[in-house]
């Protein structure tokens, strides 16, 4: 049973003095034991051979066989294999999805949770299905409040709760404690920066922060509400009568791109892109990247994962745009989306887009220049000057 199971057991909210002054003296007895365990160690084979000189060895001081006893691991895949809460860390999910075979998805919970949940008469599937999204109790409707209280999750709890945590079990530890201080995908630099702040003044040797959906793909994570089809296949949401959006003119090797980035309720729905004039292989590459994209949005794929793929991707033909470098469409298009992470459509729906400049701003566009390409010898951009192409890198020119 880890920690956060015991908690629950003894109808104690993760997130309460009580919680703390639990754990304090549950490490403060697993130290003295440690402590008595290596004294009798210390008096059959002796101290440890660091012993003169440390800390340990001044006058009526106990002789301990080992320089350090308690320390708290990571327990993530253990914790797995024994099915119990990981460490001294509050739960993360009360309830998720596991994916089987062709497609279907069973409903799990937290066994306790479980258990109290048919107990109490509230359990139900679909009361667990809406848990498996959400991945917590509190503000659900139909969950008596006690419940609520005592099984709280990573996220219900506020940063400086998981400090006030660790710092009651490191001071009964020898070595660092392991634990996740965990923030939601909103939190700023300064959240980041008050908790490192704390664990310092609180004594932590060290502390792990993780913001939500930081990366790409995390370890643990609270399922998303995705469309899915009859076989269990995510597909895409159906797209809004009305969006917003934003046009914007980039410079590129191929001519100037407009890229237009709509929006609904959610986020960034769609893009669209028009490449000066139509026709050609080019145009209907770019239809094709922008169906794409469009159909990843709808289907649940985060903008931050798009644009890491899309920018940097580089052609022959690189563009200057506003003193910057257009690597090629997928680049400009990337750079684009960039700009409008996190924008919503504004309240009242609305279509249409407003045409703005690269700069952002609605207006007119500086052309910018087109480069020679790449150098051939080295990669590097070929520049116009006398009449030639050069590459400062290397000394290739086209003449010679």
């Amino acid at each position: 049973m880890g920690f956060a199971d015991m908690l629950i057991r003894l109808g104690i909210p993760y997130d309460s003095e009580e919680a703390l002054k639990t754990g304090e003296a549950i490490m403060e007895f697993i130290d003295k034991e440690a402590m008595a365990a290596s004294v009798e160690l210390a008096n059959e084979r002796g101290v440890f051979p660091a012993f003169k000189g440390s800390i340990y060895n001044k006058r009526k001081a106990l002789e301990v066989r080992n320089a350090t006893r308690t320390t708290i691991a990571p327990t993530g895949t253990l914790s797995i294999i024994a099915g119990c809460s990981s460490g001294i860390e509050p739960l993360f999910a009360l309830s998720y999805f596991r994916n089987i075979l062709d497609g279907d998805q069973l409903v799990e919970a937290h066994p306790i949770f479980g258990e109290v949940a048919k107990r109490e008469g509230f359990y139900s599937e679909e009361m667990m299905k809406t848990l498996a999204k959400q991945g917590k109790v509190r503000g659900m409707e139909g969950i008596p409040d006690w419940v609520q209280r005592v099984f709280v999750t990573a996220h219900d709890i506020r940063p400086e709760w998981h400090i006030k945590m660790q710092a009651a079990f490191q001071k009964h530890t020898d070595n660092a404690v392991s634990k996740t201080i965990n923030f939601s995908h909103e939190a700023t630099r300064e959240d980041v920066a008050n908790a490192y702040t704390m664990a310092y003044k609180e004594g932590c040797k060290g502390i792990t922060i993780y913001r939500d959906r930081s990366r790409d793909v995390q370890v643990l994570a609270i399922g998303k509400e995705e469309s899915r089809d009859e076989k269990g296949k995510v597909v895409p949401r159906e797209r809004p009568d009305a969006t917003f959006g934003v046009t914007e003119k980039m410079t590129t090797g191929c001519g100037n791109l407009y890229v237009t980035v709509n929006f609904d309720e959610r986020g960034i729905c769609e893009v669209f892109t028009s490449l000066g004039k139509s026709g050609g292989c080019a145009s209907a590459q770019l239809e094709a990247i922008s169906r794409l994209i469009s159909m990843s949005l709808r289907a649940g794929l985060s903008p931050e994962s798009l644009v890491k793929h899309l920018k940097g991707i580089r052609c022959p033909s690189i563009a200057w745009d506003r003193g910057h470098a257009v690597l090629s469409c997928a680049d400009a298009i990337g750079t684009v989306l960039e700009r409008h992470l996190g924008r919503k459509a504004p309240g009242g729906g609305g279509g249409g887009a407003e045409e703005r400049g690269s700069d952002g701003n609605s207006a007119a566009m500086n052309p910018g220049g087109i480069t020679g390409g790449q150098c051939p010898e080295c990669g590097g951009l070929l520049v116009y000057q006398e009449g030639c192409h050069i590459c400062y890198a290397c000394g290739y020119t086209k003449c010679s």
